[in-house]
């Protein structure tokens, strides 16, 4: 891997009708090729995802029904995508979600891709490490960072914000190799991202909340620092009393 300033990158953002990277469909995709210097290439497409959006999503992203009738299916989306990210290193905001449900969109019309093989770094892993921000949201990372807005929660907005928010983040490195190499290790975090406790200490969280967490299908950052937590309580004798409200009465 070259030197930041050398390296060309691809930043991808998708809307979709939903969550769920093996069920529900991209409604809309775009990419911006870029390095350090320069933007290089952009591309931009409303797609047809063939079933209904559901108005939870619309009211995310505001992509209607009638804004996707007759739009590209993906099948017709994801050649020029792929031909316009060519060797590029990948980067995004939560960029696995955005790469399994292009993965798995792929599989249904029978094309061929790597997103799934190939190294990509996380802005949003990025951010927990830079930790300076009291909200990792890419909105939020804008305003910290003083980022112009780009208008409505949309792909290409969203993949351009996406960008400057990346060039930020990676003032502190020297080359992608020591990004990377950062980010295969798991990052310890210290709020609750999601869920009822959403932005707590986790080390105020009752420990049967901890205990029920730490088996659901969360990410490997969140999921390691749910063990490290739930080990110092057991580590320092609290346990019992962590778990049990009514201890200290």
């Amino acid at each position: 891997m070259s030197s930041l300033e050398n390296q060309r990158f691809v930043c991808i953002d998708c809307e979709a009708t939903g969550l769920d990277p093996q069920n529900d469909h991209v409604i809309e995709v775009a990419a911006v090729v870029f390095t350090f210097k320069d933007v290089l290439a952009e591309y931009e497409s409303l797609v047809d995802p063939e079933c209904p959006i559901p108005e939870k999503s619309i009211a995310i992203h505001h992509i209607t029904q009638d804004m996707v009738v007759g739009k590209p299916k993906i099948a017709d989306v994801l050649h020029p995508l792929m031909d316009l990210v060519g060797d590029a290193l990948i980067i995004g905001h939560g960029i696995e979600y955005d790469l399994k449900i292009l993965a798995n969109e792929a599989q249904r019309v029978g094309i061929a891709t790597n997103f799934l093989s190939r190294p990509f770094i996380d802005t949003l892993r990025m951010a927990r490490l830079y930790g300076e921000s009291p909200v990792n949201s890419l909105e939020r990372l804008r305003a910290h960072f003083n980022i112009a807005a780009e208008g409505a929660h949309r792909a290409l907005n969203d993949a351009k914000v996406n960008m400057e928010v990346f060039k930020q983040l990676a003032r502190r490195y020297k080359s992608v190799k020591q990004i990377l190499e950062i980010l295969a290790k798991p990052i310890q975090m210290k709020l609750m991202p999601l869920g009822k406790h959403k932005g707590r200490l986790l080390k105020d969280i009752p420990i049967e909340y901890l205990q029920w967490a730490v088996n659901k299908d969360f990410d490997q950052d969140l999921l390691y620092s749910l063990k490290l937590e739930i080990k110092r309580r057991r580590k320092g004798g609290h346990f019992s009393q962590a778990a049990n409200p009514f201890g200290s009465l």
